[in-house]
């Protein structure tokens, strides 16, 4: 399959602290990859460097092998990226459905044919808002459209921050710490929908995650980063089996 996304040799520094240290990834499209390490390890700062939210002083960024080094959010977003973050920034007092639709601003269209109602813009208002039904169905929220997004327990409003993220229509989608904060029960009904939106949808997924139970049981290859660099990369049963990866997370027997 080809590379969807792919970055080479990527440095961040923070003044002097180097958050990416030449680090290197490539995203097979339409695989679950997993992108693993502890606290500090510079696995958000490389999420903001692929989605354009930060910038980066060497290496290069490719899109289906086209150079995005300079691109902005926005951008990317047209391009067909998506991404959700650590924490979760809803629209509180808005309901379930507002939150989903406000991620399908980017397919609107002309702006002006929205501001005087025409009916091509009535015709895209209609299908964006049948979309995103769609979208709450998949991920299990159509019983919570007309909900405030405060109202709802903390794994649905993690599954309403996704729902935004899929209705900009993405062919590759980041997803940061995705059950971070959830319960058992949240957490496998993610693992679930991960996969569903892998299969059902076709979308590749690149996802930052803590949790090793849903790492292991849903990602098709696994990168791992310590101290802002490459460790290692391999299959799921190849990382469980890595030495390196063994002693940077449970250390070594004097």
């Amino acid at each position: 399959m080809a590379s969807h996304l792919r970055c080479e040799n990527v440095t961040v520094r923070f003044g002097g602290v180097v958050a990416c240290d030449c680090v290197s990834l490539d995203v097979e499209e339409g695989k679950i990859i997993g992108v693993i390490g502890p606290n500090g390890a510079g696995k958000t700062t490389l999420f903001n460097v692929l989605s354009r939210f930060q910038d980066f002083s060497e290496g290069k960024l490719f899109y289906r092998e086209k150079r995005i080094d300079r691109y902005r959010p926005h951008q990317m977003v047209a391009l067909g990226l998506a991404r959700t973050f650590q924490n979760i920034n809803l629209f509180a007092e808005q309901s379930v459905l507002s939150n989903i639709l406000v991620g399908s601003h980017c397919l609107i269209g002309n702006p002006f044919a929205s501001l005087v109602w025409t009916p091509g813009a009535r015709r895209i208002e209609r299908e964006l808002t049948r979309r995103a039904f769609e979208t709450a169905e998949l991920l299990h929220l159509e019983r919570d459209l007309d909900t405030l997004a405060k109202h709802l327990p903390y794994g649905h409003q993690k599954r309403v921050e996704l729902a935004r993220a899929l209705a900009s229509k993405p062919q590759i989608i980041l997803l940061d710490e995705p059950v971070a904060g959830c319960n058992e029960e949240e957490t496998a009904e993610l693992k679930n929908i991960v996969r569903d939106i892998n299969r059902e949808l076709g979308i590749t997924v690149v996802l930052v995650e803590h949790d090793m139970s849903m790492v292991m049981s849903v990602c098709d290859y696994i990168y791992v980063f310590n101290f802002g660099a490459n460790l290692a990369q391999g299959t799921p049963a190849e990382i469980q089996s890595h030495p390196d990866v063994i002693n940077a997370y449970l250390g070594t027997e004097e």
